[in-house]
This record gives C-alpha cells, structure tokens and sequence, in this order.
C-alpha cells in the first residue's frame, strides 16, 4: 500500500475513532455544560496548539514542502495564543468571547487551508516525512476539527438548551 493511500486511511479513521469518543464521553458532558465552562474546556484544549511551530523545528521533521510547513506551524501557534488569551479573560466576558470567536475562526480556518496546501503539495505522498509528528494530523487534527465544530454550534445555541438538558437528565 503507497504512503498515500496508508495517510488517507489513518486520517479518515482518525476522525471516526474520535467522533465514536467524541459523541459517547465528551458531547454529553459539553452539552450539559454552562456555555463559558464549554468553551474554557475547548479552549483548554486548543491552547496546546503552540505543539505545531514543531513542523519548522529543524532535526524533528523531514523535508515538508515549505508552503506547508510554515503556514500549518504559525496558524497553530496564533491559534493556540488566542485560545490562551481566552482562558485568561473568562472574567472579561466581553473580551473571553471575543478570544472564543476568534481562536476558532483562526484555527478552523487554518486547518481547512492546511488541508488545501497538504493536498495541492501531495504531502500524503510524504507522510513519511513527518517523522514522529505524523501523530499529529492523524490523531490530533481531527479532534480540533471536531472541537472547532463544537465551539461553533455551541456559540449559537440558545442558552436555555443547556438548561433543559441538565433538567432532562435529573428527571425521573
């Protein structure tokens, strides 16, 4: 089996593996949550983001096709800064959401580009490449992704769901 056709299926299986996690341990328990906890727990997670400048870390990868490489490293790394900055204004509630938009706007968009460059460079074909970063597109991205989708519906969603979710489930 080509380099390929072995990063398409463990990316794809990356996002069935978490969204299965994802809908029987994590949803529950974000849904039921107060929106502010939701989206510092999010947050939380996103501000590990600073973990991509390591695809222009010298010695740690191979040869990535630069157009890759750099945007994919400071998207995440602004991503992750804006996702901290959210978790140190949740007093400021003004300013927290304005972090929460803002950090997923920046890091969605950022990795539906880097999925663009990894495609239009045929970084599938150098897989490889990524040495032991490869982890980090195959277990890592999904579960932004799917965290990034989540962010979004929950930025929408009428507060008073959350409350009936949680009397939902005290009800008898």
């Amino acid at each position: 089996m080509s380099p390929e056709t072995l990063f398409r299926i463990h990316l794809v299986l990356g996002y069935v593996a978490w969204l299965l996690c994802f809908s029987a341990y994590i949803w529950p328990r974000l849904k039921a949550m107060d929106r502010i906890e939701a989206q510092r727990a999010i947050a939380t997670l996103h501000s590990f983001r600073f973990f991509g400048l390591v695809f222009i870390l010298p010695g740690v990868v191979g040869n990535l096709p630069e157009g890759f490489a750099t945007f994919a490293a400071y998207g995440d790394f602004a991503t992750g800064l804006l996702a901290i900055l959210a978790l140190l204004t949740v007093r400021i509630r003004p300013v927290f959401w304005l972090f929460v938009v803002a950090f997923n706007l920046v890091g969605s968009a950022d990795l539906i580009i880097d999925y663009y460059n990894a495609t239009q460079l045929g970084l599938p074909a150098l897989a490889g490449e990524l040495g032991s970063t490869y982890v980090i597109p195959i277990i890592y991205v999904p579960l932004l992704m799917i965290t990034h989708v989540v962010a979004f519906y929950l930025l929408v969603r009428p507060q008073w769901t959350a409350h009936r979710v949680i009397a939902a489930n005290v009800a008898p």
